[in-house]
């Protein structure tokens, strides 16, 4: 009997551990394992978030090899959460965090995305102090291409999160970005289709709005 309950037991470690293990995406892993062999240092500005971030080209866009691409396809908060350490140890000198619409996707409460960012920018100002973080609005969405339903149905959850953005930055001496207004189409509250073709992620235009937007922040000593 004892033989058979320690084998249930072993059998449930094992179960827990590999689902630990699996908390995130293959990619996520895939991404977060590179950016654990990639060197962060205190000239470093860290563009930091999911699938919007990934997909630009910072350095380029910058004309400048300290400006770094963190960003991981369909990353939520906690996990980037759960990688910060990788970055914060190299002490950069900027974050620039964009994080929170994958979370809206899964019916995260807007409280709770909220709450999970606060959680970032305490980790960050505890480990690194010296670190500037920029905590940038979320964008608008739309649904005017159809896809991404699970995001785009929950487009009026995105003003109430960046409100709940501006207070953390009021809060905690922060400076937050307002990415959201310029994007939005005001008769709508949705994404301007200029911007992007499935109503989530960005076109070339959307980068180089965003980087007229958040340049003189980049540039700022």
């Amino acid at each position: 009997m004892k033989r058979n309950w320690l084998i249930i037991m072993l059998l449930f470690i094992a179960v827990a551990g590999n689902a630990q293990e699996n908390k995130y995406s293959t990619f996520y892993y895939q991404r977060a394992t590179l950016f654990e062999k990639l060197p962060v240092n205190s000239k470093d500005i860290i563009f930091l978030g999911n699938s919007i971030t990934n997909g630009a080209e910072w350095a380029e866009l910058f004309q400048n090899k300290h400006v770094k691409n963190r960003g991981i396809s369909g990353d939520i908060c906690m996990g980037v959460y759960d990688r910060l350490d990788v970055i914060l140890k190299g002490k950069p000198a900027k974050i620039f965090l964009l994080i929170g619409i994958n979370d809206v996707s899964r019916g995260t409460h807007t409280d709770t995305i909220v709450h999970r960012i606060g959680m970032i920018a305490d980790k960050i100002k505890t480990d690194s102090p010296k670190t500037k973080l920029y905590l940038q609005s979320l964008l608008p969405v739309t649904d005017y291409y159809g896809k991404f339903s699970n995001h785009t149905a929950h487009w009026k959850d995105i003003e109430k999160i960046n409100k709940g953005l501006m207070q953390i930055a009021e809060d905690k001496n922060l400076t937050y970005i307002d990415l959201y207004s310029h994007f939005v189409d005001t008769q709508t509250g949705k994404m301007k289709r200029e911007y992007t073709n499935d109503g989530l992620h960005l076109l070339g235009k959307g980068y180089m709005k965003w980087v007229e937007i958040v340049k003189p922040f980049v540039e700022e000593k």
